[in-house]
């Protein structure tokens, strides 16, 4: 289920319409529609708008069972950033170079790391590839 399938889910138990949401949130409506049938994905600062139109805590967006979702502990996990590392392929390849950025990280002027961050969004910005 995507995002819009689930922001539509939660508007429908709600029983609001999508002028309801448009009202709290003043987004468009059609904007609202496109989102619910997938044809645009809403910035995170959208997301949090339509958690608080829809009175719900912003994970409930992305999380579907009842309750709270359970705290991920990576610390307690087998699969550290370190110990992958150790592993081959392109997953072993991008931890070892995350180890390296991470030990450099302190000697980085504070422009650098400006740098650094505005490139890596910019990077998590792209489109994936398609896979053939």
């Amino acid at each position: 289920m995507g995002i819009g399938e689930r922001i539509k889910e939660l508007r429908e138990q709600k029983h609001l319409s999508q002028g309801d949401i448009e009202e709290r949130t003043g987004l468009l409506r059609c904007y609202i529609s496109r989102v619910e049938n997938g044809h645009t994905v809403p910035s995170l600062e959208t997301l949090e708008r339509f958690a608080g139109a829809l009175d719900v805590p912003l994970y409930k967006l992305f999380y579907h069972d009842e309750g709270t979702p359970s705290r991920c502990d990576f610390e307690a996990s087998d699969m550290t950033l370190e110990r992958l590392a150790q592993e081959g392929g392109a997953a072993g390849a991008e931890a070892r170079f995350l180890l390296k950025l991470r030990s450099l990280q302190p000697r980085l002027s504070p422009t650098d790391r400006d740098v650094l961050l505005t490139l890596a969004k910019k990077l998590a910005e792209r489109p994936l590839p398609a896979v053939r």
